[in-house]
């Protein structure tokens, strides 16, 4: 929506001027560069969350490898970039990582991860990698004596 608003920018500015009343309304060049500077921020989420939430089957397994690439590439600060852009994207980031710091909830996409062929553990931290392999492991073994019976 901001990017169509940013499109439309002139057409509104033209619609708005035309009344008295609603002349305090035009954008000015502040406002502009916070909606560029929004939309910059968002624009890469959207197409995330369009193209997960478009799959019939999103599985948790996509959690940590989205996650890291946020953090290593879409979401990363750049020094050249706008101060507001890279404080949006610098929230974001903190919120994510506060939302997924839960040593459970860690443990539990790790897991995920590593039994999707796509990632394995290729996402998994170095020092959580043994851990996970034994839990993995212990958790077919007692599978399978189950279903052995």
């Amino acid at each position: 929506m901001i990017e169509r608003v940013l499109e439309q920018q002139r057409a509104i500015s033209q619609v708005l001027l035309s009344d008295r009343k609603s002349r305090h309304l035009i954008p000015t060049w502040q406002d502009t560069d916070t909606l560029e500077a929004i939309n910059k921020s968002l624009q890469p989420l959207t197409k995330f969350t369009d193209a997960l939430s478009s799959e019939k089957y999103v599985s948790v397994s996509f959690v940590k490898p989205v996650l890291h690439l946020f953090s290593s590439s879409i979401l990363k600060v750049n020094d050249d970039g706008p101060e507001l852009t890279n404080n949006i994207r610098t929230k974001i980031l903190t919120y994510l990582e506060e939302k997924y710091k839960d040593p459970e909830t860690q443990e539990l996409l790790d897991m995920a991860s590593a039994l999707d062929p796509h990632f394995k553990l290729r996402f998994v931290s170095e020092d959580r990698v043994t851990p996970i392999q034994a839990r993995l492991l212990s958790e077919m073994a007692a599978s399978v004596s189950m279903i052995l019976g």
